[in-house]
């Protein structure tokens, strides 16, 4: 080996369209995402493919004529933010960007959520979609390798 050589090895970035079969969107993405974790990846990310809200489309367009009543945009009340760790990323009170930052990085968050009845979840994941019209956010639970989906109303904070 020369001196000036590096010993590491070479990466390689590669962009693929994959057609994979399942009773849904879901189930389907969790098959990816199975195979992805136990390929031995350095890593990845999914860029698009996640669908939701077909059946609202398909109930609207089996019922012509319902007058659809525009909704106001989400906004969260204020609240006191908790006193957090100094890695701690503004709350979704300020908008999206944190949470679109954190998805085009591909990183690791902890999500705090409340379900109601008292149900609080603390779910480590990454962020696969954001859907700003459906006030929804669809993550990656990197423990139990399940894909959620959870209403904006329900995320109180998240860290990186």
């Amino acid at each position: 080996m020369n001196p000036t050589q590096s010993a590491r090895t070479n990466s390689y970035v590669f962009q693929v369209e994959l057609l994979i079969e399942g009773d849904s969107n879901g189930a389907a993405l969790e098959k990816l995402i199975k195979s992805l974790n136990q390929g031995g990846y350095t890593d990845y990310r999914i860029l698009n493919g996640i669908q939701l809200g077909r059946i609202i489309d398909q109930r609207k367009s089996e019922l012509p004529g319902i007058q659809q009543i525009p909704v106001p945009p989400f906004v969260k009340p204020a609240a006191p933010a908790p006193a957090t760790a100094a890695s701690a990323v503004p709350s979704i009170n300020n908008g999206l960007e944190s949470f679109r930052a954190c998805m085009k990085n591909n990183k690791l968050i902890r999500l705090i959520v409340n379900k109601g009845l008292g149900i609080k979840l603390s779910i480590p994941c990454r962020i696969l979609n954001i859907d700003e019209q459906g006030h929804l956010v669809t993550v990656y639970h990197v423990d139990e390798k399940q894909v959620y989906t959870f209403r904006l109303n329900e995320i109180e904070d998240f860290q990186v």
